[in-house]
């Protein structure tokens, strides 16, 4: 009887010993499943959505007057061509600086196109936006335009405007378009 009961508990506690080891592989295989489902996923995140809420957020730091975000998204080599061409960062947010003061223009803008080429390094983003000032007698005024920008992806993964451009509109926009600055971030 000994040696059968001796057989018996090596049989027991070499199948808790198994048990406890299959379930710490499968853990280990459901956590490495999860993780790489969750890099794989971020991985294949569509890069025009990506550039659509960067462009939101670098308009929402000209909204709330954030001009360390604003700057944040300016590529070290960026372009801002207007009646002029404004050359880097320090020179960009100089000439935007009436932007970022409490009694300055609101300006707010929105993509309504967004296109990255296919290497995922570039992309062009197009759309409305909308310039409020005041007037000599203190009346809002609205000016609406154009604005095209086209971001270069950095090696960190971040999108920064790399050029920058608007034109003036001779009209306010359609309905359709002009409802695009009201419209929810599902960023």
């Amino acid at each position: 009887m000994r040696c059968f009961r001796g057989a018996f508990n090596r049989d027991v506690r070499h199948s808790a010993r198994s048990r406890s080891l299959r379930y710490t592989l499968g853990m280990a295989k459901l956590v490495f499943t999860s993780i790489l489902t969750l890099v794989i996923s971020v991985a294949a995140a569509d890069p025009a959505a990506v550039v659509w809420c960067q462009e939101v957020a670098f308009s929402q730091s000209a909204e709330n007057r954030d001009i360390d975000a604003f700057r944040s998204y300016l590529d070290d080599d960026a372009r801002f061509v207007g009646r002029s061409v404004v050359r880097g960062p320090d020179e960009i947010v100089a000439a935007w600086h009436v932007f970022f003061s409490e009694d300055g223009p609101a300006i707010k803008w929105r993509p309504q196109f967004v296109e990255v080429l296919k290497d995922g390094t570039l992309a062009l983003t197009r759309g409305p936006y909308r310039m409020i000032v005041k007037d000599p007698e203190g009346n809002e005024v609205e000016h609406w335009g154009t604005f095209n920008s086209v971001w270069r992806k950095h090696e960190d993964g971040d999108w920064r405007v790399v050029f920058d451009a608007g034109n003036d509109a001779a009209s306010p926009p359609d309905e359709a378009t002009q409802a695009l600055l009201q419209q929810e971030n599902d960023c």
